[in-house]
């Protein structure tokens, strides 16, 4: 069960790190999101944005090895993609590409609850 939450929270970690390279310009944001960044405001947004992603990437990364920083983890993660998710259902409609997103964030979502169930399994019999 270890091993599993481990691999979990890698994959979620991974999914939350993809985004990074939007910090480098408005030509990677557009390219991750489909939507044009020319404001010059929205993009020291987004490219924040892409910052906070990674540290919550690294974090969950840190977390897959660390298990006194799992429960954390898990509830940043869940924080995250319920979040997007909740916000983007009540769009009117995503684009192609922030659909993947959504579908990524679903998934993210599924990992972090069979983590969530793992480690309340392993606390419980620890």
């Amino acid at each position: 069960m270890k091993a599993a939450i481990t691999v979990l929270l890698l994959l979620v970690g991974v999914i939350h790190l993809l985004p990074v390279s939007g910090v480098l310009g408005a030509e990677r944001l557009a390219a991750l999101y489909g939507i044009s960044v020319a404001e010059p405001n929205l993009e020291v947004l987004m490219r924040h944005r892409a910052v906070l992603f990674a540290l919550l990437g690294a974090y969950l990364v840190y977390a897959a090895f660390t298990p006194s920083a799992q429960v954390v983890a898990i509830v940043a993660g869940f924080v995250s993609v319920v979040s997007f998710l909740w916000l983007a259902q009540a769009a009117p409609a995503v684009n192609e590409l922030l659909t993947r997103v959504v579908i990524a964030d679903a998934v993210a979502l599924a990992c972090l609850v069979v983590a969530a169930v793992l480690l309340v399994r392993v606390r419980l019999l620890a």
